[in-house]
């Protein structure tokens, strides 16, 4: 059967084929505008996607800072559903449940944090404390000594290190094997170090913090950071009465830093612990 079989010759005839082929043109046309359409629209529906996803993080910050933890974690859980590869939101809902002393949850963000984003690994500090308050100390010993290859005048996170290698071989183990750091400018930090290295004792420590007649703020900084590392050091050494009085000192001397949700987040286990142990 040829073309001309097909289409005949009536008036009539031509009057449908010209009306199909006429369809026909329009339908190619607006095929036409839908495949020039679709990716403008694509990049549209990305772009509120993006700024969807900024709304949330910025949303997460804010409840971050207003102390609601358990909102911010739903606002970076939302994100991690839109975009499972966001290794920013995996890491601040780390942070987060950490602060809620969901320790466990904040090693598997922390984990997958890294996990999307091998680079960021030596820079996972506060990964390395939650492997300490999971009891994780091998893993913990080995991020701080990446860390180290990142940031090596960082008194905290020798003495980090040290803490978790005295869980596993001894207080003599740590102290021997502790992360050099020679310049550590903020006060008391290399007396802190002493400390750690059997150099000083606590009392130097606290004279260092109170040294140079220093301004409310910053005392209140010294103190804090003095009294948490005193307490965390009676505490490798297995003197808990102290470590107790001294953590529980540090979490009154409140600062804007994440090292204070630590002190707060040991200073409950140390609350919940003397609870059980009274029933």
């Amino acid at each position: 059967m040829g073309p001309s079989d097909t289409f005949g010759h009536s008036p009539g005839q031509k009057m449908e084929n010209a009306k199909f082929l006429s369809r026909c043109r329009i339908a190619s046309a607006a095929g036409c505008l839908i495949l020039l359409v679709l990716p403008v629209l694509a990049i549209f529906a990305q772009a509120a996607e993006e700024e969807s996803i900024r709304d949330l993080l910025q949303q997460a910050a804010q409840l971050s800072a207003a102390d609601d933890s358990q909102k911010a974690v739903e606002k970076l859980t939302a994100v991690t559903e839109q975009e499972p590869k966001n290794a920013l939101a995996w890491y601040l809902r780390g942070r987060e449940n950490f602060r809620l002393g969901r320790i466990k949850e904040s090693v598997a963000d922390f984990d997958r944090a890294v996990e999307l984003d091998p680079k960021s690994e030596s820079r996972q500090w506060e990964r390395g404390i939650s492997y300490y308050y999971a009891g994780e100390y091998e893993k913990g010993a080995k991020q701080f000594e990446d860390y180290q290859s990142y940031h090596n005048q960082d008194v905290e996170n020798s003495v980090w290190r040290y803490l978790c290698v005295a869980r596993t071989e001894g207080v003599q183990k740590a102290r021997d094997t502790l992360l050099p750091i020679e310049n550590d400018p903020r006060v008391p930090m290399m007396r802190i170090y002493d400390l750690y290295r059997g150099k000083a004792l606590p009392k130097d420590v606290l004279r260092a913090a109170n040294d140079g007649s220093p301004g409310r703020e910053a005392l209140n900084t010294r103190l804090f950071y003095a009294h948490l590392y005193i307490g965390l050091w009676h505490e490798a050494a297995g003197e808990q009465e102290k470590a107790r009085e001294h953590i529980l000192e540090a979490e009154k001397h409140r600062i804007g830093h994440y090292m204070w949700d630590v002190a707060h987040v040991h200073a409950e286990r140390l609350r919940t612990a003397a609870t059980e142990t009274e029933k």
